[in-house]
């Protein structure tokens, strides 16, 4: 089919646009305005072959110079092991948070003291193996009353089962957890609807706290494990020792979601492999993608996370690595912990905005299977049970907690809502977006709406996770949809083998079939696997610190903070506190003596917005970004005899390249 040029015979007005003149005039004019389109913008029309639809979609996303987006996108960093950080429409990458990856620009892992990477830090080892990479994958915004509230973000490393804090006010890394029972994780991190915990579960069942058992011994030693972290909104931290885990069957948990509203109090957490399969085709058994896909049916993990809080308080726990862990036993016994079936293979489970609905998406089964929060509490009074499973836990009739299944397509993963009642799903097979209805809910004042599939629409290519704006809420806001789509192909100029992402924006704003592609952005950063996208007048992060010597690992003011620069020795001692301000530091000159343990405080005098100062020192691997009014501390032996200049590597001013000094280390 040829493709369909834009080269009109005649000029537009805004008082009489066709639909070709409302894709590139009404947008940017006024309507009492008699205007064309000049002759230059025209050629570039002509020239650039683009059609109307190009032409729409340019007008949706541009955002002209010095004007801000509407929303804010994080994004998984996947094996970077970073948050990605998008404005929208524009696609714009504003910020890369360093976060389980050492980063020069951000001065993150590279000898500032107290810092969440730091080589002291138990979060960034695993029995002494000191941790360089990380696989982050479900960012989590904090949540007021089930909506975002813009204060704080979570992100997991699936590889080595830590979680991460980050503070909104700066947009930086403040906390970095290693869950001492479990390896890896998946089913994070999701937040429960006022961030009482941060939700952490396993993927592939373990004997827990790593101790040693033989595959063979799968059943009766392996175990599934969902961890609660327990939020200290106060402190912006995860208190561990207010935290707990519940130990689950050896199934391959995989993405949860926190209730709300009507089902505020449960967790829900997919799995597979309920064959409890072990592999071994090197021994002529089947591989584990046949092995763990034999079953029709998989289970949906149903966990009543209050009553599991209830019973940590009251002790009724064991320790695993000095840990608290709810066991399988007592998880039945008090009503904490029931499956039911879901088909097949299901990787995400989504929680509509009012609760009552629980959406499940079954790799490989074509239809979205949805279960209504009242039936499920009604089977639960009722013992309403298929049986048990081979660990005691009830399982709940499939039929009387089922709501209605749709077909939507092949290959679905994950599910967003909109503002006005309809789902999106993300077909991977069938590398496209699937939009139903989400059938009768009082919450959109539609209670008489069928379930139906209305539109599927391509995108390119193999659809992994997809997210609308607030679309985890109480109250999602619609408009934009972003696809997160695995391979970008023949998308882009080729770089290579190794290709980009391509998260590709779509509208959503037409509530009939007309979802629309509006940008493609290539993302050669990692994998990235899931985003949240919050309204940009959520955030209020810091244009400077709030005040000369501010201690951001902490946020409160830096004991060792100064206005002036020193140098004092106790013993084999040297502290030294250091002052930057455009162009210069101070003291420029440091001599001390080899062996001597160096412990520098830098302070960023400035108050200017924007005005970021840097500080590197060659050859001890050393390197700090110090913002307006920061105050960091490096923490060091001069364990190298030279000569070592150190300099500012932000460039701050037209001196900046004098902005440097000595550091001389006598044999």
């Amino acid at each position: 089919m040829q493709r369909k040029i834009w080269n009109p015979p005649f000029s537009l007005s805004v008082l009489g646009f066709t639909l070709l003149g409302i894709t590139l005039c009404v947008l940017v004019m006024s309507a009492s305005v008699n205007a064309q389109l000049p002759d230059d913008a025209m050629e570039i029309v002509r020239e650039r072959q683009l059609t109307p639809d190009d032409i729409k979609a340019a007008l949706a996303t541009y955002t002209p110079t010095g004007r801000h987006d509407e929303y804010v996108m994080f994004t998984s960093g996947g094996h970077s092991g970073q948050v990605i950080v998008i404005g929208m429409p524009s696609m714009r990458i504003l910020k890369v948070i360093a976060v389980f990856t050492p980063d020069p620009w951000q001065g993150y892992g590279y000898g500032v003291k107290d810092a969440p990477l730091d080589a002291s830090n138990p979060g960034v080892t695993v029995d002494g193996q000191t941790l360089t990479w990380a696989d982050t994958h479900h960012p989590a915004l904090s949540e007021t009353e089930g909506d975002y509230d813009g204060q704080y973000l979570f992100i997991n490393d699936k590889a080595n089962g830590r979680v991460a804090t980050i503070d909104l006010r700066d947009f930086e890394t403040k906390q970095i957890i290693k869950n001492p029972v479990a390896l890896n994780d998946h089913g994070a991190t999701m937040v429960t609807p006022n961030t009482e915990y941060v939700i952490e579960g396993l993927q592939y069942a373990m004997p827990l706290g790593n101790e040693y058992a033989p595959i063979s011994e799968y059943k009766s030693k392996y175990r599934g494990l969902m961890t609660f972290w327990k939020f200290d909104r106060e402190r912006g931290r995860i208190d561990e020792d207010q935290s707990f885990a519940i130990e689950l069957p050896p199934y391959w948990q995989d993405l949860a979601d926190a209730g709300k509203l009507s089902s505020d109090g449960w967790i829900f957490c997919g799995s597979f492999n309920s064959e409890m399969a072990t592999g071994g085709v090197e021994d002529g058994n089947p591989p584990f993608e046949a092995g763990t896909a034999e079953r029709d049916m998989d289970y949906l993990h149903l966990i009543n996370w209050r009553r599991a809080e209830q019973a940590f308080k009251d002790g009724k726990v064991e320790k695993i690595k000095d840990f608290p862990v709810i066991t399988l036993e007592t998880a039945v016994a008090e009503g904490i912990l029931y499956l039911t079936p879901e088909p097949k293979s299901p990787h995400g489970v989504d929680v509509s905005p009012s609760g009552n609905y629980i959406v499940v998406s079954g790799k490989l089964d074509p239809h979205v299977t949805v279960y209504h929060i009242n039936k499920i509490e009604k089977a639960i009074v009722d013992k309403d049970y298929e049986g048990l499973d081979d660990y005691g836990v009830p399982i709940l009739s499939f039929d009387a907690v089922l709501e209605k299944q749709i077909e939507v397509g092949l290959g679905p993963l994950h599910t967003q809502f909109d503002n006005q009642g309809y789902a999106y799903t993300s077909l991977f097979l069938d590398s496209a977006v699937a939009r139903w209805t989400l059938g009768p809910d009082a919450k959109y004042k539609a209670p008489e709406r069928p379930w139906r599939l209305i539109q599927q629409l391509p995108v390119h290519y193999n659809i992994g996770h997809l997210v609308t704006a607030e679309g985890d809420t109480v109250e999602p806001d619609g408009k934009y949809l972003v696809a997160l789509n695995k391979w970008a192909v023949d998308r882009f100029l080729n770089v290579g083998p190794l290709l980009p992402q391509n998260l590709q924006l779509v509208d959503i704003s037409d509530t009939g079939d007309n979802m629309g592609l509006l940008y493609d952005l290539p993302l050669g950063i990692g994998e990235p696997h899931y985003a949240q996208i919050i309204k940009a007048d959520k955030l209020s992060a810091w244009e400077i610190y709030p005040e000369v010597g501010w201690d951001s690992i902490n946020q409160q003011k830096h004991p060792k903070a100064a206005e002036k620069g020193s140098i004092k020795r106790d013993g084999n001692t040297v502290e030294i506190s250091m002052t930057a301000i455009r162009s210069h530091y101070e003291p420029e000159i440091v001599e001390v003596n080899k062996g001597d343990k160096i412990i520098l405080h830098l302070t960023s005098l400035e108050r200017t917005y924007d005005a970021t100062h840097g500080f590197a020192l060659p050859a001890y691997n050393i390197t700090a970004s110090v913002e307006a009014g920061e105050t960091v501390t490096l923490d060091f032996v001069a364990d190298k005899a030279g000569v070592f200049s150190f300099y500012c590597t932000e460039f701050c001013s037209a001196l900046h390249l004098e902005m440097a000094g000595y550091f001389l280390v006598k044999p």
